[in-house]
């Protein structure tokens, strides 16, 4: 494996740009990923010439979930830390999607204050098909999605496009309008910002306060059970879990 970053740092005109550039595993959550992620975003934090932060990524796929052969440092928590540490920052933060996410990626979306998605963008919850649940991710996608939506792609783990990930609410916009949102921000005052993004982050930190604990036992759970097991390896061998009809 290279040592290259999973994470690429860089700066345009007043935002800090990380891009996801972990192409070996389709930018899963690894432990390195994350952990490289949330060095990058309190690095960002504190840099006085970025107003906001813009997530990005290389190749074909935005995210794939969980990297099953190199899980996240503390378990779900580890997930759950990284995400409520995107919904916490002072400095708002907006996603570009222009691939594939799948399962914990749109939890990465789900956080950010803002997401943009490409007409190539698809999207899908892909863990009861695995004998899991999106336990964890469900603390910011539950507050900002239609919840009818979340029930059919929670339940069904169909995939969806752009448009509908924008009609549900997981997602802001179209990518076309992502110079005009940067271009906003870049307006913005540092205080005006951060005090804005607290109001609108107000409910989501209240279901991390309420449900964190919770949803991160539901996940060790699952992911420890029988039927995970052969989810999962039924996955890594291409083919059908033994309960498919």
């Amino acid at each position: 494996m290279s040592d290259a970053p999973f994470v690429r740092r860089d700066h345009q005109r007043g935002i800090a740009l990380l891009t996801l550039d972990s192409p070996h595993n389709r930018n899963a959550l690894s432990a390195r990923l994350i952990s490289e992620l949330r060095e990058g975003l309190n690095d960002a934090v504190k840099d006085s010439g970025a107003r906001a932060i813009l997530l990005t990524h290389t190749g074909n796929t935005f995210c794939a979930g969980a990297d099953l052969k190199d899980p996240a440092a503390g378990g779900p928590l580890g997930l759950a830390e990284l995400l409520r540490s995107i919904v916490e920052s002072p400095k708002p933060v907006v996603a570009r999607v222009t691939g594939h996410a799948r399962a914990g990626g749109l939890g990465l979306l789900a956080a950010c204050d803002i997401s943009v998605a490409g007409a190539g963008a698809s999207f899908a919850f892909t863990e009861a098909r695995l004998g899991l649940a999106p336990a964890v991710i469900s603390l910011p996608v539950l507050p900002r999605t239609d919840p009818r939506a979340a029930a059919r792609y929670y339940l069904t783990g169909e995939v969806f496009d752009a448009a509908e990930a924008v009609r549900i609410g997981l997602v802001s916009t179209t990518a076309d309008a992502l110079d005009s949102i940067l271009d906003g921000l870049r307006a913005a005052s540092p205080q005006g910002l951060a005090e804005s993004k607290r109001l609108t982050t107000a409910e989501v930190l209240r279901a991390f306060d309420r449900d964190t604990a919770a949803l991160a036992e539901q996940s060790a759970r699952l992911f420890a059970s029988p039927e995970a097991a052969e989810g999962i390896r039924s996955f890594v061998e291409r083919r059908d879990p033994s309960w498919a009809l």
